[in-house]
């Protein structure tokens, strides 16, 4: 397994967990709204790292990092109001944001270990 293959997987994993997140949301205009949002925000940083993984200078590899950590903690203020204004119960949203969250520092560090590379 290449390096940051374990990554890459666990962003997919997370957008899965999005998703499905997302489809149990209520349908109503709030719930459609933060669905929307948050399937956006949730989503992406796999394809981001993906191509952060393809990047083709340090520069561009870092933006991408960035961008990802970007979606990311956006991810985790939707997902921080999910819970905040009951959408859905504690228990469906806690592991999704613990998730996010661990994802947040790791992408964080990464940011800055490629960052201080030279």
């Amino acid at each position: 397994m290449a390096k940051g293959d374990d990554l890459e997987d666990r962003l997919i994993r997370f957008a899965v967990m999005i998703i499905q997140l997302c489809d149990r949301l209520p349908p109503t205009p709030a719930g459609r709204h933060v669905a929307g949002q948050l399937l956006r925000s949730g989503t992406s940083p796999a394809p981001n790292y993906a191509e952060a993984r393809g990047a083709e200078s340090k520069r561009d590899f870092v933006h991408k990092l960035r961008i990802c950590l970007k979606e990311l903690n956006e991810s985790r203020v939707w997902l921080k109001m999910i819970g905040i204004a009951q959408l859905l119960l504690r228990e469906e949203v806690l592991p999704v944001y613990r998730e996010c969250d661990e994802l947040c520092r790791i992408m964080n560090t990464s940011v800055q270990t490629a960052q201080s590379s030279d």
